[in-house]
Formats: structure tokens, C-alpha cells, sequence
């Protein structure tokens, strides 16, 4: 399926893993109206050809975590290594050869302020291949992380979503991770539809018990989870990274406008030259044009707009090698 685009119940599908990514074959296929086994199909059919994954993922936001914006400039023949070793490590989302394939920009999701030290301050500093380093703290999301692109295009109606919207229990203070929590939360990141039994294996807690704290977990909003795909398959190959300049007195009017955008697949408020970061989606080189000369170029508050086309995804939230 690699470079197809799917179909109106797949594009159904993966807005329902979206609302839900535990959500039971069967409770998919009543509210898309079809049969269990279609839906279990077109599921696994996404995932062998398409690579789509439903994994966990930790919300650094909620969790009180730094998350850094990076853009390195490196030598012409080094890029792509470094993006592939940066895209192996587990405080990372989001990689991106852009440039010319000169440029990676990647976004890091530390675990603690240590990882974040060791990467800013460590390795990357001392990797000779890197020329230049830009680092943008996020200061505030206004897109992206729990808040799915699919709700954007209506793909299912709102009392299809309210179907399907897990039913949590009730949570109040911080949210907060024990050192318990680490065997579930890593076998849900290599597998977000993980059974219970299989859940239960990993962790050597019994079934309730697991049950009972993934549903504290995400009632929490420490951790979501998320579908990981690549967005060319829903039609929407090319992308490019935003560096946007926004009057500081409409800084926050700006990020909410952009989290409204179809074409916007994350929006942050960051600190750095530039105060505002996005990632734009288009159908093709003409659609980004249009947005960037209309919508966006039309939108009150917006200084300067730097435009960076990916050449390539490296790493959207899990990574996968390029197939020979």
C-alpha cells in the first residue's frame, strides 16, 4: 500500500483508532456499520503494507517534561546518518530531512532532565558532522500530541466519535509515573493494542490490576495513545516545517488560529528567534503554496513565515528503517 492512498473506510478506521486506540474490532465495526471482520482486516492490512501502528505515548506537556524543537545543520553527506541515529533513540519524535537533505530538524521527548542534558549538552555538541544547532524550547502546544489531525476532516460524524471515546475513570491532582509503570508502558509503546493477557505477561500483574492502571494512566493524560502513519497514505505527501514570527500580542490569537487549519499537524508557541513552530501538510507543492500565500499569509499578526520542505520523514513517533 506504500504510496497509496487509502479508501473512505480506512481513512474511518484510523479516525476511530484515533479516538480510541484500544477500541475493540467489534466496537469499530458498530459504529462504522460494517462487519468485525472487515474492519479487523483492513486494520492488519494497514499495518503489514502501510506500517500504521497504535503505540503509547508519553505526554511530556502533562508530565511537567521539557520537549526542545531541534534543527541541526550538518555536512552534506552526514545528514542522513545522524537523523537515523538520532530517530534509534527513545527521547525522540518527529525527524525530518529538510534542506536538501543538508538540515535535520527533530523534536525530543525526554523522560527526564538528564536525557536532556546528555543530547543538548553531549552528544550532539560533540558530533563533528553537525555544523550549527538550533534549539526551541516548546512553550505551549496549540496542535498536535493528543489532539488528532483526522478530527479536522470529519471523516466520522460526533456521535460516531462519542461512540467511540473510551470511558476513563475519574482523575484529579498531577499526573505522575512510578518506576512500577515501566513494563507497561514500554510493552504499549511497542504495541498500543497489546492484549491484556499480553499486558499481564509483560508486567507479572494480574489482568484487573493492568487494566485498572492503564485506565488511571490515560485518565491522567500522562501518557495517549497515539496512531502512527505515514500521511501519504490518507493523500497528503508533502510537508514542510514552519518557523512563524507572530506580534507577541498575537501570539496565542496566532497558534489558535494555525490549530484550526486542516493543512497544520502541530503548532507550538516556542522560545528562539522565531515564536511560533509548525508542521504543514499539502496534497502537493501547489497546495502548500496556496496555503502559505492565502490562509496563512492572510493571517492577522504574522511577521515572517520561514518555509522548510522535508525531503524525507525520518521518524513520525516510531521509527522504521527504510526497506531495501
Amino acid at each position: 500500500m506504500d504510496g497509496h492512498v487509502v479508501d473512505e473506510l480506512d481513512r474511518k478506521l484510523l479516525h476511530a483508532l484515533e479516538v480510541d486506540g484500544r477500541a475493540s474490532f467489534s466496537r469499530i465495526a458498530a459504529v462504522l456499520g460494517v462487519s468485525d471482520q472487515t474492519v479487523a482486516r483492513r486494520y492488519r492490512r494497514l499495518c503489514a503494507e502501510s506500517g500504521v501502528r497504535v503505540v503509547m505515548v508519553r505526554n511530556a506537556e502533562q508530565l511537567g517534561q521539557d520537549q526542545w524543537f531541534l534543527r541541526l545543520r550538518c555536512a552534506p553527506d552526514s545528514a542522513e546518518a545522524i537523523a537515523d541515529a538520532l530517530a534509534r533513540r527513545r527521547d525522540t519524535v518527529w525527524i525530518g530531512l529538510m534542506s536538501g537533505g543538508t538540515e535535520v530538524a527533530c523534536m525530543t521527548l525526554p523522560r527526564s532532565p538528564g536525557d536532556h542534558d546528555e543530547l543538548l549538552l553531549g552528544k550532539l555538541p560533540r558530533t563533528p558532522s553537525i555544523m550549527e544547532i538550533r534549539a526551541h524550547q516548546i512553550l505551549h502546544r496549540f496542535h498536535g500530541g493528543p489532539d488528532g489531525w483526522f478530527s479536522k476532516f470529519g471523516d466520522l460524524t460526533p456521535d460516531q466519535v462519542a461512540a467511540l471515546r473510551p470511558e476513563l475513570p475519574p482523575h484529579s491532582g498531577p499526573a505522575h509515573l512510578t518506576p512500577e509503570d515501566e513494563p507497561l508502558v514500554a510493552a504499549l509503546k511497542r504495541d498500543g493494542r497489546a492484549t491484556y493477557p499480553e499486558l499481564q505477561k509483560a508486567t507479572g500483574r494480574s489482568e484487573s490490576a493492568v487494566k485498572r492502571r492503564l485506565g488511571t494512566l490515560l485518565a491522567s493524560k500522562a501518557f495517549y495513545l497515539d496512531v502512527d502513519y505515514p500521511p501519504e497514505i490518507v493523500g497528503f505527501p508533502v510537508a514542510a516545517s514552519l518557523s512563524i514570527t507572530a506580534e507577541p500580542a498575537a501570539l496565542h490569537s496566532v497558534g489558535e488560529t494555525l490549530a484550526g487549519h486542516h493543512e497544520i499537524a502541530f503548532a507550538a508557541a516556542t522560545a528562539g528567534p522565531s515564536n511560533l513552530v509548525a508542521t504543514a501538510v499539502a496534497k502537493d507543492t501547489a497546495g502548500l503554496y496556496a496555503y502559505l500565500s492565502g490562509r496563512l499569509g492572510s493571517l492577522e499578526g504574522v511577521r515572517h513565515v520561514e518555509t522548510t520542505p522535508f525531503l524525507r520523514r525520518v521518524k513520525q513517533v516510531t521509527y522504521r528503517p527504510l526497506r531495501g
